[in-house]
């Protein structure tokens, strides 16, 4: 079975993390989430995979290639403008002649991937839906669920609009059939135009739902969020390669240099080749990127912290995202905030 991967977005909320890069490629505990999902799409058996791209694209092509390294094979499908999800799906079906699975690539989950294609086997339908609980569904498709099938969707709703708790998780199987009714060349959404059509012509939608983790990273807070989820065992990355842990919840990578009088406070994330400067305090729930060094008296607590960053002497750093390449002065203070080195201030989370 192949998988489609929606990766085209321009991720306007989670700015200003994504002003130069692709949503799909921020990292999660130091790799980019793309890679993230292909690994698990690998452990479920798919080994062909096609990533539709549009915004900055070739940060995903050059970092994947044709996944020779990653042990699957990767082709790609490239939008000059942003033809929706819909749009997208009908512009990969030159490589697809079977059931295929969908994933946005903006989704944290550890969904079991093959139950929900044997589940679209047994229902016999052109599409199956992965759903998910949320507290406030008016972000996102609340859909109404009769004997395992569909019967309405409502995308966004007011909150007098609400019939519903569970959500569409931007998780599909799709039967070939599902070409035949989007349209070619034309902006088309996925979610607002085809699966109404689809119920309005009597198509069997099924929907999937059980007990598995799931989030978007659509804004800061939610990046920040699954981490912490991490951190507290709710979502478990089972395709982590490179690191392991050394003391509990603190996972190091390699030619890390921490000196004797820095204090790290569990759980901590720390990458390859970090220096962490004297009377320093990393956490807890803190995550430290490759290259980065840290100088003495510096406080980093709730915060994530990407590649290639100096934080200078007494900085504090609280519930904050540090951006690539950012070179932080001394006793700077930054809280609650998301930090980049393109932006002409910190933005608040």
């Amino acid at each position: 079975m192949k998988a489609l991967l929606l990766a085209g977005g321009k991720g306007t909320r989670l700015k200003p993390l994504t002003n130069n890069m692709p949503k799909p490629m921020v990292p999660i505990l130091g790799e980019p989430l793309l890679k993230r999902t292909i690994l698990n799409l690998r452990e479920n058996g798919i080994n062909e995979i096609i990533i539709s791209i549009c915004y900055e694209p070739i940060q995903i092509n050059s970092y994947f290639g044709n996944g020779e390294n990653l042990g699957i094979k990767i082709k790609y499908v490239q939008e000059d403008i942003p033809l929706g999800t819909g749009g997208a799906i009908k512009n990969a079906q030159q490589y697809i002649d079977d059931t295929f699975i969908v994933l946005n690539s903006d989704i944290v989950s550890d969904i079991n991937l093959s139950a929900l294609i044997e589940h679209h086997i047994n229902k016999k339908g052109i599409a199956s839906i992965a759903l998910t609980k949320v507290d406030d569904p008016t972000q996102y498709g609340v859909v109404n669920l009769s004997d395992g099938y569909i019967t309405a969707f409502k995308e966004k709703p007011k909150p007098d609009q609400v019939t519903s708790n569970l959500i569409n998780a931007g998780i599909y199987v799709f039967d070939p059939e599902i070409f035949n009714y989007i349209p070619s060349n034309q902006i088309v959404s996925i979610e607002k135009d085809i699966y109404p059509l689809l119920i309005k012509k009597d198509l069997k939608i099924a929907g999937y739902h059980g007990s598995y983790y799931w989030m978007d990273i659509g804004t800061p807070e939610k990046y920040m969020q699954v981490h912490k989820d991490i951190f507290d065992g709710k979502y478990l990355i089972t395709n982590q390669l490179i690191y392991s842990p050394v003391n509990g919840n603190i996972l190091q990578g390699d030619n890390v240099k921490i000196r004797p009088s820095a204090k790290i406070i569990k759980p901590v994330y720390i990458g390859n080749n970090v220096e962490i400067g004297s009377k320093t305090i990393i956490g807890p729930y803190s995550v430290i990127g490759d290259n980065v060094k840290i100088n003495s008296g510096s406080r980093i607590v709730n915060s994530i912290v990407w590649d290639n960053v100096v934080i200078g002497k007494s900085a504090n750093i609280n519930h904050t995202i540090i951006g690539s390449n950012c070179k932080i002065g001394n006793t700077t203070e930054i809280c609650d905030s998301v930090f980049v080195l393109d932006a002409a201030e910190s933005v608040a989370i």
